[in-house]
C-alpha cells in the first residue's frame, strides 16, 4: 500500500512538472521587452552618445594646450653672412696687429670671409590658448549639445511608448485567445452533454438520428475552431518571444481581471475635458526642442561672424645659434572676420527662416496632438459602450440558450434551433472577449496620447 502511494505521488509530481508552464504578467513582459528590444536599446545608446557629446563640447571652455618639437639639418645655413675685416681695420689697429700676429694671419684678414648660421638645430615649445570671447559659439554650442541630449531622452521615451504599446497589444491578444479557448471548452462540454442526451433518445426511438448528426457536425466545427486557435496562439507566442526576448514558448499570460470585463473598473475619459493634455507628451516637447535648437543654430551662425579674442602663454626652447636658449611668453590674439560678413548675413537670414518654420510646425502639430487626445478619448468611450452592449448580449444569449434547451426537452423546438442558440451564445461570449481587449488597448493609446 505504501509503495502504491509513493508511485501515485511520483506520477502526479511528474505530470505536474511536465505540464508546468511559466506564467507572465503584463509588467514582466514590459520589462523584458525594454531590456531586449533592439529599437529601445538603440535609443538608450543614442542617449549615452548624446551625453558624451555634451561632455565633449563642455571641454571647449578650457584652454587649448598644444606642444610642438622639431629637429632639422640643412645643406646650407639658413643665414649666410659675408664679412670683410679689412674694411673694419684702421691703420692704428693694423700697426698693433702687425706686432701681435704673424704675416700669414694678417694676410688672411685682408680677404673677405663667409659665415653660415642655423645649419642644424632643435626647436620645441608648449602653448596654452584660452578663449576669452568667441562670439558666443562656445556657450551656445554647449546649450545646443544639452538640447541634443534632451532630444535623445525624449526619443527614448517615444521608443519606450512604442515598445509598451506593442507589448500590450500582444499581451491582450494572447489573453483573448486564451479566453476563447476557455469558451470553446465550455461549449464543447455543453455539446457533449447534448450529444449524450440525444444519443440516448435516438437509441430509445424518441429522437431522430438527424438531430444526432447535427450535434456531431457542430462538434466537428468546435474541433476546427480549436485547431485555428491553437495555431494562432502558437504564432502569437513566437511574436511575443521575439519582441520580449523570451527563451521558450512554454508559457502563458495571466489575466489580471479574472473573467473578462466582469471586474473592469477603469476610468472612462470625457473627450471635452482633454484640452491641453498633449502638453506633457514627448512629441510636443520634441517640437519645442526643435524651435530651441533652431534659435541656437542662429546664434552660432551669428557668432561665426563676430570677432574672437583669446589669450595665451607659452614656453619655448631652441639651439639655433649653437647655444641652448629657453624663454617664455604671453600673448593675446584678436581675429576679425571681414569678408565672411557677406555670406554670413545670408546664413543668419536662412536660420531665421528655419526658426519660423519650426514655430509653424509646432503650432500645427500641437493642434494635431490635441486632436489625437480627443480621438483616443472617443475611442475609449466607444470601446466601453461596445463592451456594455456585448455584455447585455451575453445575458440575452445565455437566457435564449436556456429557454431553447428547455423547449427541446419538451419537444417544442428543433435541434437546429437549439444549436443556433448555442452558437449565438458562443459568439456573444467571444465578442465580449474581443471588445474587452480592444478597450484595454484603446486605454493604453489614450494614456500615451496624454503623455502618461
Amino acid at each position: 500500500m505504501k509503495k502504491s502511494i509513493i508511485m501515485i505521488w511520483a506520477v502526479l509530481m511528474g505530470f505536474t512538472a511536465i505540464n508546468a508552464q511559466t506564467v507572465y504578467n503584463l509588467e514582466q513582459l514590459k520589462d523584458s521587452a525594454r531590456n531586449n528590444n533592439l529599437k529601445f536599446q538603440n535609443a538608450q545608446l543614442s542617449v549615452e552618445a548624446a551625453t558624451e557629446q555634451r561632455k565633449e563640447v563642455f571641454t571647449k571652455y578650457f584652454p587649448n594646450v598644444s606642444a610642438v618639437g622639431m629637429a632639422f639639418r640643412t645643406n646650407n645655413g639658413m643665414a649666410e653672412l659675408e664679412i670683410d675685416p679689412s674694411g673694419m681695420i684702421t691703420p692704428e689697429i693694423g700697426a698693433t696687429l702687425s706686432q701681435m700676429l704673424p704675416a700669414e694671419a694678417l694676410s688672411a684678414l685682408a680677404n673677405p670671409m663667409s659665415l653660415e648660421l642655423m645649419k642644424k638645430g632643435r626647436i620645441a615649445g608648449i602653448t596654452a590658448l584660452q578663449p576669452v570671447f568667441m562670439g558666443g559659439q562656445i556657450v551656445n554650442g554647449n546649450r545646443l549639445a544639452k538640447v541634443g541630449e534632451e532630444v535623445s531622452q525624449l526619443q527614448l521615451q517615444l521608443s519606450a511608448n512604442e515598445v509598451d504599446l506593442a507589448t500590450e497589444q500582444y499581451y491582450w491578444q494572447l489573453v483573448s485567445l486564451q479566453e476563447k479557448q476557455k469558451t470553446l471548452d465550455v461549449v464543447d462540454s455543453l455539446l457533449s452533454v447534448i450529444y449524450k442526451d440525444v444519443d440516448v433518445a435516438v437509441k430509445a426511438g424518441v429522437a431522430m438520428r438527424n438531430d444526432l448528426l447535427q450535434v456531431q457536425l457542430r462538434l466537428n466545427d468546435i474541433e476546427s475552431q480549436r485547431v485555428k486557435l491553437n495555431n494562432g496562439t502558437a504564432v502569437l507566442k513566437l511574436l511575443l518571444m521575439q519582441h520580449c526576448g523570451l527563451s521558450g514558448d512554454d508559457f502563458t499570460v495571466e489575466n489580471p481581471d479574472g473573467l473578462l470585463s466582469q471586474n473592469f473598473g477603469g476610468e472612462i475619459p470625457a473627450a471635452d475635458s482633454t484640452s491641453g493634455d498633449y502638453l506633457n507628451t514627448a512629441e510636443y516637447h520634441l517640437l519645442q526642442k526643435q524651435v530651441e535648437a533652431c534659435e541656437l543654430q542662429r546664434k552660432l551662425t551669428l557668432g561665426k561672424n563676430l570677432p574672437s579674442v583669446a589669450v595665451g602663454a607659452g614656453l619655448n626652447y631652441h639651439n639655433l645659434l649653437e647655444n641652448d636658449h629657453t624663454f617664455g611668453m604671453i600673448f593675446a590674439t584678436v581675429s576679425v572676420p571681414l569678408t565672411d560678413w557677406w555670406g554670413g548675413s545670408h546664413a543668419v537670414k536662412r536660420q531665421k527662416i528655419a526658426i519660423r518654420k519650426a514655430e509653424q510646425q509646432l503650432t500645427d502639430n500641437a493642434a494635431m496632438l490635441d486632436i489625437r487626445v480627443k480621438k483616443t478619448a472617443f475611442d475609449v468611450q466607444e470601446a466601453r459602450q461596445q463592451l456594455d452592449i456585448a455584455l447585455r448580449s451575453v445575458e440575452q444569449s445565455t437566457e435564449n440558450l436556456r429557454l431553447n434547451s428547455d423547449y427541446y426537452r419538451a419537444g417544442t423546438c428543433s435541434m437546429s434551433d437549439l444549436l443556433q442558440a448555442q452558437l449565438l451564445y458562443q459568439q456573444s461570449v467571444d465578442n465580449v472577449t474581443d471588445k474587452y481587449t480592444e478597450l484595454r488597448t484603446k486605454l493604453v493609446e489614450y494614456r500615451q496620447a496624454r503623455g502618461e
